[in-house]
């Protein structure tokens, strides 16, 4: 992985008391724990809104955590592709899945420690269906799922409990599924606030 802001000592301290300023001045709370594990993928749902990225970063610092995050490649073009890039984004080519999860895998196998997020929507539009990208890469690499999320109903964004894939990924969605059940996202379907995703078995895990 590149070298980013997390890796900075003196940027890293000063994103985290402009994170728990900003997160304090618009009313929001930070719940959960760092991840018990080196290495992980983190749900990062729901994702409905281009503030999603600034709030899972804020509270990223807020938690102490490094993360690199999946985005689609349009968006690291310049001018804004170094800050991406130095904020932990990985560019991803929609048409490539599976090479993507591979290369997810192989990251995994060559690093130490690597908490890589993924929202697993795949666009910030209103869905219905859930990619599966983030379980095959999980599996893949034999690393936990970390529930990510923000709640912009509560404000409160953080780090659920671990789930380690069985292989059964029917019965390991239905989990998932549960514990996102009553999380709204910032733009949440008009009529219903909130749809626990149903979840489809290919495709890239893109935002």
């Amino acid at each position: 992985m590149s070298h980013t802001v997390f890796d900075a000592p003196l940027s890293k301290t000063i994103m985290k008391k402009i994170s728990l300023l900003f997160l304090k001045c618009t009313g929001w709370q930070v719940t959960g724990e760092l991840p018990n594990s080196p290495k992980c993928v983190i749900i990062a749902a729901p994702h409905t809104s281009n503030w999603d990225l600034p709030y899972t970063l804020f509270v990223s610092f807020a938690l102490d955590m490094k993360i690199a995050w999946m985005g689609k490649a349009s968006i690291f073009k310049p001018p804004f592709h170094r800050l991406f890039r130095w904020l932990g984004g990985i560019p991803i080519d929609r048409s490539k899945a599976h090479n993507t999860v591979q290369k997810s895998i192989d990251a995994f196998e060559k690093s130490d420690e690597l908490v890589l997020a993924i929202p697993p929507s795949g666009t910030r539009k209103q869905v219905t269906t859930w990619k599966t990208g983030f379980y095959h890469i999980a599996r893949g690499a034999d690393v936990p799922i970390a529930l990510g999320f923000l709640d912009y109903r509560t404000r409160t964004g953080g780090i659920g409990p671990l789930l380690h894939p069985t292989g059964d990924m029917d019965s390991d969605m239905k989990t998932i599924q549960q514990f996102y059940q009553n999380i709204t996202g910032k733009n949440p379907p008009k009529n219903d606030p909130v749809i626990p995703p149903a979840f489809i078995t290919e495709g890239s895990p893109l935002p």
